[in-house]
């Protein structure tokens, strides 16, 4: 969707495809052998749709690529019979009916996009409302135009959404539910875009691997959805290993990656578990809390920072919206901590400091560098950009406090 000239290049090498359909103005329209898409599209759009499939439940369906935040995108495998379930169960989980509607920003070549803007509504059925990429007042328009009641997508949607001239709860009266996911869903976040949305907003935990693999339904507490991560859905199994990495299976997960180096042991552990490699726990009734990335720990002075207890903190604060803490390099304690936040008010380290004592925090975890910026940088699904953040932090490591365009 956002990738350039090089990377698709190096995507489709690997892929190898048969076929290769593309846009006239995409990357992929200048790869040997592809072929430009219909030029009548909208004539397919209107013609009866295919009810016969050659397929098998058990071939492959779909390649998806991960963000790639932790290096090369992988090629993620999942079969028709894997897709197939989820966007069966999903529909039931969040209760969708033929009156619903969703707006779908996020790129479709993501699994999130695939799933909840092309597959659930496919399965319900109902109307799904696509954007070429995310922007604030469009979505405002589009919501009410379409009457839209179902939204998907990180934090960083909705936070521009409630910033945007002209927002108002009757501008977005429509809505009924929002299903959130990613980094920095936390507590705060749900309370507020609950109240100012005017509509039930419940947080969603999965991956390209594995997606969907918990959230809340309709008769679970409301509290649970908004200091949880949800509860399994179907028939998919956690289970929390010993250095406290949650591992998932169930029908919903991939099959594979496309490379079959990345199939080893540190993608699988005995019994076909999939290490998700994010810290997270389990209560005595199922209730997930995903607590970061295991790589998303800042190490200062030898103590174990997490990057997400951090954040929860800073978005617990009255004037801050989103936040990313992130670790820059020192000589002496090996990394501090540094926070990018957006806020509606002045945000400084005196203030995140008078904040975190009051919470009663431990200082270490207290951040020594505050950045108040606009928007945080995201990816081409919407999620923020840690590791470009990292690079800033790192980059400008003398200043203490400013504020970025």
């Amino acid at each position: 969707h956002q990738a350039g000239d090089a990377e698709v290049a190096r995507l489709l090498d690997r892929l190898e495809p048969r076929l290769l359909v593309a846009g006239l103005l995409q990357p992929a329209a200048s790869h040997p052998g592809a072929v430009a898409a219909p030029e009548h599209f909208g004539e397919l759009l209107e013609a009866e749709p295919v009810t016969d499939a050659a397929a098998r439940p058990s071939d492959l369906a779909a390649v998806l690529f991960t963000s790639g935040s932790s290096g090369e995108p992988k090629g993620v495998l999942h079969t028709h019979r894997a897709l197939a379930y989820k966007a069966r169960l999903m529909a039931a989980v969040h209760g969708l009916t033929g009156a619903d509607a969703v707006l779908m920003p996020a790129p479709l070549a993501h699994v999130s996009g695939l799933l909840n803007g092309v597959l659930l509504p496919g399965v319900v059925p109902m109307k799904t409302v696509l954007m070429e990429r995310w922007g604030a007042l469009e979505a405002l328009e589009v919501i009410a135009r379409e009457h839209i009641t179902f939204m998907i997508g990180p934090p960083t949607f909705f936070v521009s959404l409630m910033a945007a001239p002209g927002f108002d709860a009757e501008a977005v009266a429509s809505l009924r539910l929002v299903s959130c996911g990613g980094a920095g869903v936390t507590p705060a976040f749900v309370e507020t875009a609950a109240t100012r949305l005017g509509c039930r907003v419940k947080r969603t935990y999965g991956s390209t691997e594995a997606p969907t693999v918990t959230t809340s339904a309709a008769g679970d507490d409301p509290e649970r959805g908004r200091v949880t991560d949800g509860r399994p859905t179907g028939e998919v199994e956690l289970r929390i290993a010993p250095d406290g990495e949650l591992q998932v299976r169930g029908p919903e997960l991939f099959v594979g990656y496309a490379d079959p180096e990345h199939n080893g042991a540190a993608a699988f552990a005995r019994g076909g578990w999939f290490r998700t490699g994010d810290r997270a726990t389990i209560d005595g009734e199922g209730w997930l809390t995903v607590l970061g990335r295991i790589a998303d720990v800042i190490i200062r002075g030898g103590e174990n920072i997490a990057a997400a207890e951090v954040e929860g903190a800073l978005e617990a604060h009255p004037s801050v919206r989103q936040a990313m803490a992130v670790g820059y390099p020192d000589e002496r304690l090996g990394e501090r901590v540094c926070a990018f936040v957006v806020a509606t008010a002045p945000f400084d380290v005196e203030e995140c400091r008078r904040w975190f004592e009051q919470r009663g925090l431990a200082r270490y975890k207290t951040p020594e560098r505050v950045v108040q910026v606009d928007a945080l940088p995201v990816m081409a699904a919407g999620k923020p950009d840690r590791a470009e953040l990292a690079r800033r932090a790192d980059e400008d490591r003398g200043a203490i406090h400013r504020r970025d365009p």
